[in-house]
């Protein structure tokens, strides 16, 4: 049931979460770096998990720029609110890499880093992590080579964590279905996406949700707004095709208007919970 399916990114709470703190690549000194962005500090990253379950939420993703330690004493705590909560860490989503980049010092820099948020998924408990494909152009066929590439390496390193590589239509190079089904396919093996529905062209909204669903590790359900009204039709639509299609992942409300966030969380959901 779609209910027990229920989940959250943690963008969708982006604004009361503390700091963002973004990487990024500089490139005059050849490394990533840091830029903070403040934002208020409403709820700690370690009481999200209780809070997720008292509004029946069963699974989480998180993104790496509300995390704000990677020490191991900290990672334990965050582990340890998981499990006392009942709630499963499904996703740490890493918004930071360009995998596909035509210079070979920033695509590999780029690798050895997300190869660390893979300790650090498997240190915190996170059953997977996203890794952006890429953002180099969606035309690009070698972009799409150097990513398959990259995706392999990085699955090859997670073998033995319990971790699993996914990505996402997420970014440019994943911006058109024809790319992202290169990349998925091209990795090959049980590889798997997350589907986003906010990031499909209007066009291809149901040929991606179909393309994805047999692939779903995680689906962002992020209603379209005209006039700043929910189109539940299409909402609705668009789940309705997983479940035609048997698709079971987790799916996660994502919300990102303005107003109170829990509210809008709650919103979606309960047009979600009428599909079923």
């Amino acid at each position: 049931m779609l209910k027990n399916r229920l989940s959250i990114s943690s963008w969708s709470l982006h604004r009361c979460l503390g700091p963002l703190r973004w990487t990024v690549w500089d490139d005059a000194a050849k490394t990533q770096s840091v830029k903070i962005e403040d934002q208020p500090s409403e709820l700690e990253l370690t009481e999200l998990p209780k809070a997720a379950a008292e509004r029946g939420l069963s699974f989480l993703e998180l993104c790496d720029f509300h995390f704000p330690s990677r020490d191991e004493t900290y990672l334990t705590e965050l582990r340890r609110a998981f499990d006392d909560a009942n709630v499963k860490f499904h996703t740490l989503l890493v918004d930071y890499g360009d995998i596909s980049s035509p210079d070979p010092v920033r695509r590999s820099s780029d690798i050895q880093y997300l190869k660390g948020w893979i300790d650090t998924a498997k240190a915190a408990g996170a059953a997977s992590v996203r890794i952006v494909a890429g953002e180099q152009p969606a035309n690009d066929k070698e972009a799409i080579m150097r990513s398959v590439q990259a995706l392999q390496e990085l699955e090859r390193y997670a073998e033995g964590s319990g971790v699993a590589v996914v990505t996402e239509n997420f970014r440019e190079l994943t911006s058109a279905v024809s790319s992202w089904s290169q990349i998925v396919d091209g990795v090959g093996g049980d590889f798997s996406t997350i589907i986003d529905f906010g990031n499909l062209a209007a066009a291809e909204k149901e040929d991606g949700v179909r393309y994805g669903a047999p692939k779903a590790h995680s689906i962002h359900a992020k209603p379209d707004y005209e006039n700043g009204v929910m189109n539940e039709e299409r909402f609705i639509r668009m789940l309705s095709i997983l479940d035609e299609m048997g698709c079971d992942a987790p799916v996660s409300i994502i919300f990102d208007r303005q107003g109170n966030m829990w509210e809008g969380i709650e919103r979606i959901k309960q047009v979600m919970l009428q599909t079923t």
